[in-house]
């Protein structure tokens, strides 16, 4: 059977805008834009599974998120508007989250969509693009499950502003009117009502509002009582940093003036503090809207409010840019509004998120359905999640989610496999693990190691307590696990770590530097007066004056990732003269090799430093003359492979008498006709030694093979065995497991720039395993007869890919993937990492003596290559967009093959032909995708400031500095493959597909798409497999094979 895929973890942290969340009242669910997706979150879940989905459609930053359920519905819908100019309608699927698809896109806006407010009851909805107007649109529901969105009325605001903060609610029950406020880049709030039958509503402006000093951020009604024709409450936030709240009741009586507007106490600002009554008609009745309250305490910008009416008590919450969440209720005695909590951070220690400091205060804050939790969204993109104990009376913080709010740039497992780590352009470099309660278990964040001033572009590990990060400055950075991140790694995820006595307690970021400094916890401090002092002084040198050890029962909170679990920085490496673009460590330790963006040939080097001493290891390795994009050092550290952006490849070999060397040992100057992005090596092991796959933007993955000489071990022959065309550039690729015997497969994944991922299988052909040959096609050729001639030729076989459903997949373009090590997590014991000497600064032990002394490997075996069959479940495909099909189809392309003469360069190979056969079953290298690949755009990703290789002259196309190449064969077999379609078919032609690999109508959802740990058993193999995209998203897919 093919391998089956389920997505396990999901991290992504939210968008900062004040509109872009919402919590529904009927299904729990949280959904909030993550970059140009919705995220979709339960926070009441007992399991603290975290983000269980993230749909995928809207091309830029989602904007607003706004839910429209009601209990006529089957299932809730979302509304989503985007800096893309587009307002989206998502049905959410209660049973497969992952399957929730848009269901109409609204098109006509000119600006990006700033607000949106909806009244489930009239089915009506109005949204505010910042081009100062208002769109009321209706939403109405056929019989046949289509939906049905129809512009009402179009609304010129006037005097002109850009509308921010939207709020629509009846005015009353007894007829179709609404009432709707309006605020934005002005200090008044605009009132309209509108009356009329629900298909042709028509708002007018009734009233203007005045007294706010800033613009308004927020807006939000309330029924003040329990009946139908109750009064409404208004409030209004701005930036002026007050609340403001007003009462529409119904009638011509106004309510008696208030005694502010005399009140010494309040001085000039009690003068601004009016109770006018503003006159509202509609229905042939008559409400008048007066100011009720004024509510003092934020000392910044208010983003937010949201209320909570439950047992008859009625109580309004409010978020900050001053990092606190404000809880307000009115007196029962008095009913006077006052503030009764103060949840976040409160004083002067704030969370760092940069050099420099503070969280940056509060964007979002809702009330749960039943009003006993309360969740809010900072600057970092965490949100954080309280729930009030009734016994204790107070309100308790829990574990929430977090991720990044920028593209992710790299990503790296512990060499135990223990936990990830990845970095981005957000500045922070972030640590998750499994948190594991008895049968329980999720990912979190667990750690935010580093928290820096650049953007941060690589990272890699050292051992299982150190890694090594570049960022956008010239140097490199060490950094060390403190104490308090190995209690929380051993207690809440099992992982049993080094000895805890000898490692520093934690660390802080100076007020003025970048360096991360190891401190004391203040639990720690001595006791006597001048070691006092010291510490003190040392804490608040580094700015962690606050510290207090971790209590580590649960995930640390986002205040304490932002404070307490900083990793110590130990060494900084220098020598680059550019920004740090890529970086690899060997699997034995020893060794760090890095590259810096370079245009030119002597910044191009690649440097290596050994983990011992901190030293550079000279003379430099020069090679290319552009950015290096990719290192990697094969599974046994003997070859150090390098990919840049001068379409070449190179390869480098370990000295077999000082282990710290490497010399040039072979490359290729046209290997391919662009920029090259990713590579990756096969795990040693049977077949497989000495193969390597590049990728680039030339939408082609190439798979070589390394042949050393019998009697020359510094010369080898290089040969591509195959050239596997996509429809467009392949921006990662990673090997996953390592065969346990030759009869294994071992597969190949490929990660694309649009952000859909592709699984490729590599077995060998003696004997073919059962799973593969009952899973295999050929064009012309039965199954059967298929394998018996595979079988026959006695190779390895290459299979087409297997596609990622579309749901499962980023938004945005791969930027890295990276297998989990071996051995894999072991839940039911402690995981124990492998022990370190005390005196010895190395994180492993010595390598092993080189075994290049000893007589040379056998000859490796030839390839040939036979498509499979793509399972893809055709209840999962229906139920996708159908836009998003359109716009995200399979990488996978249908493509045809041309023979290559021994010798003639692949690169002039671009006409389709016809496959030939060279008389023992193989055909020839990948031709060209035909006319039914997708386009994709030339410059798009991961292009960058070095500017493409492809084309030719320039700087880009200049020629490779000299090395010592080895021989590279051209010939490459491959054969037309049949690759999945959006839509679950197949699409090759129908005589390229056995019957019996095409999956059935009433295949269960969960065949693909299933638990990990619900399916373990004794012929089952599972990978999981990490991706970072530049969407902001981590992702951990666990892979199952037989």
């Amino acid at each position: 059977m093919p391998p089956q895929i389920s997505s396990e973890f999901i991290a992504a942290g939210g968008n900062r805008h004040p509109a872009a969340a919402d919590w529904d009242a009927l299904s729990g669910l949280v959904a909030f834009g993550a970059g140009k997706t919705i995220a979709l979150w339960d926070p009441l879940d007992e399991e603290q599974r975290g983000i269980r989905a993230l749909l995928g459609g809207h091309t830029d930053q989602v904007t607003v998120v706004k839910f429209y359920s009601h209990a006529s519905l089957d299932c809730p819908y979302i509304l989503s508007g985007s800096v893309d100019q587009t307002i989206r309608l998502w049905r959410v699927d209660l049973s497969h989250l992952e399957l929730s698809c848009t269901v109409s896109v609204v098109t006509d806006s000119q600006k990006t969509i700033n607000a949106i407010c909806v009244d489930s009851d009239s089915a009506i909805f109005v949204s505010g693009p910042a081009d100062a107007r208002l769109d009321v649109r209706s939403i109405t529901f056929s019989d046949d499950g289509g939906v049905i969105i129809s512009l009402l009325q179009t609304i010129a605001i006037a005097p002109r502003f850009f509308p921010l903060a939207l709020a629509l609610a009846p005015l009353q029950a007894a007829a179709p009117s609404l009432i709707l406020a309006v605020g934005g880049t002005k200090t008044a709030i605009q009132i309209y009502v509108a009356q009329g039958a629900e298909d042709h509503l028509d708002f007018t402006l009734q009233a203007t509002l005045a007294g706010h000093e800033g613009w308004i951020r927020s807006l939000a009604f309330v029924s003040a009582g329990q009946d139908a024709d109750t009064d409404l409450l208004l409030a209004s936030a701005s930036q002026d940093k007050y609340i403001r709240l007003w009462r529409v009741r119904q009638g011509d009586e106004v309510p008696s003036a208030t005694a502010a507007t005399t009140d010494l106490a309040l001085g000039v600002l009690g003068k601004s503090l009016s109770n006018k009554a503003h006159r509202l008609r509609t229905s042939g009745k008559s409400y008048s809207m007066t100011f009720e309250a004024l509510l003092l305490g934020h000392e910044d910008w208010i983003y937010a409010t949201s209320w909570s009416k439950r047992e008859n008590r009625l109580q309004l919450v409010s978020a900050s840019a001053d990092g606190s969440l404000a809880i307000w209720e009115p007196e029962s005695s008095s009913g006077v509004w006052v503030c009764l909590t103060r949840l976040g951070e409160i004083g002067g220690q704030k969370g760092a998120t940069t050099a420099t400091g503070s969280a940056g205060g509060y964007w979002i804050g809702h009330w749960s359905p039943d009003g006993k939790s309360l969740i809010s969204l900072g600057r970092t993109g965490g949100w954080r999640l309280w729930k009030h104990d009734d016994d204790e009376g107070r309100w308790l913080q829990q574990p929430a989610i977090s991720g990044h709010v920028k593209a992710v740039t790299g990503i790296s497992w512990a060499t135990d496999g223990s936990y990830l780590l990845s970095t981005s352009s957000d500045q922070t470099t972030r640590l998750f693990a499994k948190w594991i309660r008895g049968s329980m278990n999720a990912w979190h964040e667990l750690s935010r190691p580093q928290i820096h001033g650049y953007d941060l572009n690589c990272i890699d590990t050292l051992g299982t307590s150190q890694f090594v990060s570049g960022a956008d400055e010239k140097l490199l950075r060490v950094f060390a696990e403190p104490r308090a991140v190995a209690q929380v790694l051993r207690k809440l995820c099992r992982i049993e770590g080094h000895d805890e006595d000898n490692l520093p307690d934690a660390a802080g970021i100076p007020a003025l530097g970048l360096s991360n400094k190891a401190i004391p916890s203040t639990g720690d401090e001595e006791k006597t007066s001048d070691s006092a002092v010291t510490t003190a002084g040392d804490r608040a040198a580094t700015g962690a004056a606050s510290f207090q050890p971790l209590q580590p029962d649960q995930p640390p909170t986002e205040d304490h990732l932002a404070r307490q679990t900083l990793w110590p920085e130990r060494e900084k490496l220098y020598g680059h003269g550019f920004e740090i673009s890529m970086l690899a460590t060997s699997h034995d330790g020893t060794l760090v090799a890095t590259a810096c963006r370079a245009s030119s040939v002597q910044h191009a080097v690649i440097r290596l430093y050994e983990t011992q001493g901190w030293r550079e290891v000279k003379p430099a390795l020069t090679a290319h003359n552009l950015t290096v994009t990719r290192l990697r050092f094969s599974d046994d550290d003997q070859y150090l492979l390098s990919v840049g952006r001068d379409r070449q490849w190179f390869l480098f070999k370990r000295d077999a008498q000082d282990r710290q060397l490497y010399t040039s040992f072979a490359h290729n100057p046209r290997g391919h006709s662009r920029m090259l992005l990713d590579a990756a090596w096969a795990p040693n092991g049977g077949a497989c030694e000495g193969i390597f796959a590049t990728a680039g933007r030339d939408k082609t993955i190439k798979i070589w093979q390394i042949s050393e000489h019998e009697h020359n071990a510094q010369t080898a022959d290089v040969s591509c065995k195959a050239a596997i065309p996509a429809s467009c550039a392949v921006t990662a690729v990673v090997f996953l497991h390592s065969p346990r015997s030759s009869n294994d497969a071992m597969y190949l994944a490929a990660g694309f720039e649009d952000g859909s991922l592709s699984l490729y299988t590599i077995a060998n052909r003696s004997p073919l395993p059962q799973q593969l040959r009952d899973h295999t096609t050929a064009s012309g050729l039965s199954s059967r007869e298929q394998n018996q001639h595979v079988q026959d030729n006695q190779d390895l076989f290459v299979s087409s890919a297997q596609v990622f459903p579309r749901h499962l997949t980023p938004s945005g373009a791969i930027t890295q993937m990276a297998r989990r090590p071996r051995p894999s997590h072991v839940h039911s014991e402690p995981y124990r990492r492998p022990s370190l000497s005390p005196s010895s600064s190395s994180p492993l032990p010595p390598p092993p003596p080189s075994s290049s002394s000893s007589s040379p490997p056998p000859p490796p075996p030839s390839f040939s290559f036979s498509p499979t069959s793509v399972s893809v479940l055709r209840e999962d495909a229906e139920r996708v967009d159908t836009s998003s099909s359109q716009n995200h189809s399979s990488n996978a392309a249908p493509v045809t093959a041309t023979t290559v003469p021994e010798g003639q360069d692949q690169t002039a190979v671009k006409k389709s032909a016809p496959a030939q056969d060279d008389g023992r079953g193989h055909v020839s290298v990948f031709g060209k995708p035909d006319e039914q690949q997708q386009q994709c755009k030339e410059e798009h990703g991961r292009g960058g400031k070095d500017g493409d290789a492809g084309g030719g002259g320039g700087a880009d196309g200049g020629a490779a500095p000299a090395v010592a190449p080895a021989t590279a064969t051209a010939a490459a077999p491959a054969v037309t493959p049949s690759f999945a379609s959006a839509d679950g078919a197949s699409a090759a032609p129908a005589s390229a597909v056995a019957a019996d690999a095409a999956p059935s109508a009433d295949n269960d959802a969960d065949d693909n798409v299933h638990n990990t740990d619900k399916a373990r058993d004794t012929d089952a193999h599972v990978e999981e497999l990490a991706v970072a995209s530049d969407d902001g998203s981590v992702r951990i897919y666990s892979i199952r094979t037989r």
